[in-house]
């Protein structure tokens, strides 16, 4: 198992960042969240989980070690895959999770992409007694951002957008052309979908330019 993985960032983009390590490249799945926190030409060390699939070895980065340990543990759940799993943590810090399943609290995991409410239902029956109980008090703080509106989701899509290379004043920007489209999402779900956003965020970017 590669627990983690150290060197300088090489390239950023929306769900990836490629580290170099003695001279190879390794290119890491991570949130919005995680590839906010850093910047190309800088060190960096994120944990990392290995899944193995018959066509491809893909390899997950994480903050801490503590995020790479609940996405492990969301994918134990019946019809949650790697991909499901970083969603989760793209939307909900580990604490939050925890919080939201401990509460039972299924508007938080139908904020999820591709997460419904039976789904929702399911999931908070299986990871019940697996996630544990909030470590700190991020999980009521990622509970309240839910709730909360835009803030949270132009902090974060502002941070993310520095961090692939643009000015504050093109992230700003780029973050007013997508407001729309997070509002429509933030009164349909009640959450910002912020690797969508992202994206679309990039698209407008890359337009004006």
């Amino acid at each position: 198992m590669i627990a983690f993985v150290s060197g300088q960032v090489a390239a950023l983009a929306p769900t990836t960042a490629v580290i170099q390590v003695g001279g190879v490249g390794m290119a890491l799945q991570c949130t919005p969240a995680t590839i906010a926190g850093l910047r190309i030409g800088e060190d960096a060390r994120l944990a990392t989980s290995l899944v193995v699939r018959e066509d491809s070895l893909t390899l997950y980065g994480f903050a801490d070690d503590d995020e790479r340990q609940v996405f492990e543990l969301l994918q134990t759940a019946s019809g949650v895959g790697p991909r499901l799993a970083q969603a989760m943590l793209g939307v909900h810090s580990p604490d939050a999770l925890r919080l939201a399943v401990s509460t039972g609290d299924e508007k938080a995991l139908t904020a999820v992409p591709g997460i419904g409410k039976k789904g929702a239902q399911k999931l908070l029956l299986e990871l019940k007694d697996k996630l544990g109980t909030p470590l700190g008090s991020s999980g009521l703080v990622g509970a309240q951002r839910v709730a909360a509106g835009p803030a949270p989701w132009t902090e974060q899509l502002t941070a993310a957008l520095i961090g692939l290379g643009y000015a504050s004043r093109e992230a700003e920007e780029a973050v007013g052309a997508v407001t729309p489209q997070a509002e429509a999402a933030l009164a349909e779900t009640g959450t910002a979908p912020v690797p969508q956003l992202l994206r679309a965020a990039l698209q407008t970017l890359n337009r004006a330019r």
